[in-house]
């Protein structure tokens, strides 16, 4: 399980979240995504711990706690979805219509 940690400042680092999330277990990866033309961070993360209890307890905690002036929001990382484009900008044929 990885979790999703939003509505972050934008300067916040990896260190920064690790300091954090390490309150309740071992932080195995932290993600902080950034936009592709501009470099800049996006404002959310991921967080990765060791198990799946540490990563229960830091959700019930962090989520809605204030921190760096903004109230977090920190849940189960939901799958990326798949956009439902081939690669050449039309949509995939999902069965058949005869």
């Amino acid at each position: 399980m990885t979790i999703y940690v939003g509505n972050l400042v934008y300067d916040v680092t990896s260190e920064d979240l690790t300091e954090v999330f390490s309150e309740y277990g071992t932080v195995k990866r932290v993600s902080l995504p950034t936009d592709r033309e501009t470099g800049r961070p996006r404002g959310f993360g991921f967080v990765e711990m060791e198990s799946d209890d540490q990563e229960t307890a830091a959700i019930e905690t962090l989520d809605g706690a204030d921190w760096m002036g903004r109230q977090m929001r920190v849940n189960k990382a939901k799958p990326r979805e798949n956009s439902g484009r081939n690669g050449s900008g039309s949509f995939r044929k999902q069965g058949s219509f005869s």
